[in-house]
């Protein structure tokens, strides 16, 4: 591995899973994330970061320049979240327009600059981290299920312009509750402690998201996948 990794939105689950699956394959990963001092415990050995506003597009392309700079792109990650829940009515315009701004524009400007420096070389991925959502929307998730939407669309006519031209693009849809203190909580509320203990793979590990980027990212020329979907085994769909 001669190139470098920018994961844009290495937040303290998955982001960080990503981060350190590609670093402990020798990758050079480039982290970003807002509140940067965020990523005190991921940085070292192959991993650099800094705090990053991936709505701001100078703010990415600085961002992607200095990861470039340690070696060239092989791969560009977009996996800001920007999850809300609120009933329909009270659904703020400021909520609306703030998570299309961090879960789609940011996710366009993320895919148009990696594509700027990936282009010349006529190689590179870029992987997005999708959700549910953006496959189809339920009560209380106007705005992240219209941001989500958006972002796989984009995704998806950069993947048509782009894989012609060598640089794989792909969505990755995480259909499933994953493993953080949030989660588990919850999930224990609503069908207790021994339940959730007898299925203990019922939520995902933000490793099990990692591993299919890694896979993702090996995949041959001749064998690119767009969309995957992954869901623990209990997960209804």
């Amino acid at each position: 591995m001669t190139g470098s990794v920018a994961v844009i939105g290495a937040g303290d689950h998955i982001g960080a899973a990503i981060a350190r699956r590609f670093a402990d394959a020798g990758c050079l990963v480039h982290a970003g994330r807002r509140n940067g001092e965020k990523l005190a415990p991921l940085l070292g050995g192959n991993i650099t970061g800094r705090s990053l506003d991936a709505r701001e597009s100078e703010d990415v392309t600085a961002f992607l320049a200095e990861a470039e700079a340690r070696a060239p792109l092989d791969l560009v990650v977009f996996n800001v979240g920007a999850n809300v829940n609120f009933p329909l009515t009270e659904t703020t315009d400021r909520v609306f327009r703030k998570v299309w701004e961090m879960a789609c524009y940011a996710g366009f400007v993320s895919v148009r600059e990696a594509a700027k420096l990936m282009l010349p070389r006529g190689s590179g991925k870029i992987f997005v981290t999708g959700a549910t959502a953006g496959l189809r929307g339920n009560p209380g998730y106007a705005a992240f299920a219209a941001a989500k939407a958006g972002l796989r669309a984009m995704a998806q006519s950069a993947a048509r312009e782009l894989w012609p031209q060598g640089i794989h693009v792909a969505h990755l849809v995480i259909d499933a509750g994953v493993d953080t203190e949030w989660v588990r909580v919850r999930v224990i509320e609503r069908i207790g402690e021994e339940a959730l203990a007898a299925q203990p793979d019922l939520l995902m590990p933000p490793e099990a998201v990692a591993d299919a980027y890694w896979a993702l990212f090996n995949q041959p020329k001749s064998a690119w996948t767009f969309e995957q979907e992954i869901r623990p085994y209990g997960e209804k769909w």
